[in-house]
């Protein structure tokens, strides 16, 4: 999975020149060895503390991350992880209404957010430096003492269910939900962040606590404190407020395993029908590498999937430029349990059958050391290293990533990205194909309106 934000071909041309100097410091930094600006300690109780110091602006962003999520998730519990973010800025011990908590936020000149991913739940906050000790005293109150209001998760709990609303009326949502189902099978809601609508709308306080009994300890989180902050300061203010965090006697995932994904049987084609579908989308999914089991194909993956998007691709030109297709891409996330590969076509609506064919002569091809140049190669590792510095720029957004990474594989693989990417070589790319994608099973789906269905010979494509 790429590390950052994808630019643009024009922006990425524009900065080329200017961070290749950036990206020389980044892949000089040795294994296992942090940058000179980080500084890590983990407390007693086990809480890990990340130190990232900048003083370009005099501003700090406090983040406490989580291994929970998705992939935490029972069908019975398919979304409470989301949820429990949004519960998470409420009424607590300390501040105990949402009136006390908002009146707190008012008086630190804090901006607050929270996300939650398929392996992590993080929550930031960014504020003036000069304020750490409020901040990181205002997290503690957060992450350790939730009251689970009654009346407050009844208002957040349709707040949840309208983000989710609001993905249904995108018709790409209901695909990937098929997707998902076809990919993970049993196990989908392991994989379905966003949760369940029933499920999210009769959420209860027990099943909230019962999440934070689960994972939220000091010895399954980390706490980031980056900017204009000194290491030795953040240390010892943070072993004053979070040091008498209780450490958990277990480790969740040894006590609530995270189930195996099962590799798929046979190819599963699907069609998902939407009313609002204006144009042809056909997917297709693979079970790809993870970063317990296959790190270097996490690379490769990363490289190729750059290697297929440029304009000069074997893909784009002979699928895009031909006019076979109207979009083709291919994607890699990066998860520590099992990752999946997706293809992405929007082909041409009066050539579908032929677009669909020709998607497959290419997957053959894939593993053929002449697909690719050297140049193509050399370009994709290029721009991901742009990419990944790019993302260093804004230090209160680049936390997000560390965080990110600290819980899907660890923040060695993170900063020795680079480095790594640069090794990959054309020999790892055909391995990682042969391995996860030429003549394996996949989830294959197309996205048409009802119109499109009725016109389409459906057996054709083989779908």
């Amino acid at each position: 999975m790429t590390k950052s934000l994808l630019l643009t071909q024009a922006m990425k041309q524009t900065l080329l020149a200017a961070l290749l100097l950036v990206m020389t410091g980044i892949a000089a930094t040795g294994q296992n060895s942090l940058p000179d600006n980080f500084h890590l300690k983990t407390l007693k109780n086990g809480l890990e503390v990340l130190v990232i110091e900048d003083p370009s602006v005099p501003l700090a962003t406090i983040e406490i991350v989580v291994r929970n999520g998705a992939y935490c998730e029972p069908p019975e519990y398919d979304g409470l992880s989301h949820l429990y973010e949004h519960m998470f800025f409420k009424a607590n011990k300390d501040y105990p209404s949402q009136e006390a908590f908002m009146d707190r936020v008012n008086e630190l000149g804090v901006s607050f957010n929270g996300t939650t991913s398929n392996e992590r739940v993080n929550y930031f906050i960014t504020l003036s430096s000069e304020k750490l000790v409020e901040g990181l005293q205002f997290m503690n109150s957060a992450i350790r003492y939730p009251l689970f209001l009654e009346e407050e998760q009844k208002k957040e709990n349709p707040v949840v269910d309208g983000e989710f609303q609001r993905a249904e009326s995108n018709p790409v949502f209901f695909l990937l939900k098929d997707m998902d189902h076809q990919l993970w099978g049993d196990l989908y809601s392991r994989k379905n962040t966003i949760g369940d609508h029933d499920i999210i709308m009769t959420a209860t306080k027990e099943k909230m606590i019962t999440i934070k009994d689960k994972y939220y300890h000091p010895n399954n989180s980390m706490l980031v404190v980056a900017g204009a902050v000194s290491a030795k300061d953040v240390f010892k203010q943070a072993e004053t407020v979070f040091g008498d965090w209780p450490a958990a006697s277990f480790d969740p995932f040894e006590k609530w395993p995270i189930p195996e994904f099962p590799p798929l049987e046979g190819d599963k084609p699907f069609i998902t029908i939407s009313e609002n579908a204006q144009l042809p989308i056909v997917m297709y999914s693979y079970h790809g590498p993870d970063t317990r089991n296959d790190l270097p194909a996490t690379y490769a993956a990363d490289v190729f999937s750059f290697v297929l998007q440029q304009a000069s691709s074997k893909l784009q030109q002979e699928m895009v430029d031909a006019g076979l297709a109207l979009q083709v891409g291919v994607s890699y996330s990066t998860l520590m349990h099992v990752g999946p590969i997706q293809i992405f076509l929007v082909p041409n609506p009066m050539r579908v059958d032929e677009a669909i064919a020709a998607l497959e002569t290419h997957i053959a091809q894939w593993d053929d050391p002449n697909y690719f140049t050297d140049e193509q190669l050399e370009n994709a590792k290029t721009m991901l290293a742009i990419e990944d510095a790019y993302g260093k720029e804004k230090t209160s957004d680049f936390v997000h990533t560390v965080t990110y990474w600290w819980a899907s594989a660890s923040i060695d693989y993170y900063i020795n990205y680079v480095d790594n990417l640069k090794k990959v070589t054309r020999a790892d790319i055909q391995r990682y194909v042969q391995t996860y994608i030429k003549d394996k099973p996949r989830a294959k789906g197309i996205l048409l309106s009802p119109e499109m269905r009725d016109q389409m010979l459906l057996t054709k494509l083989n779908m």
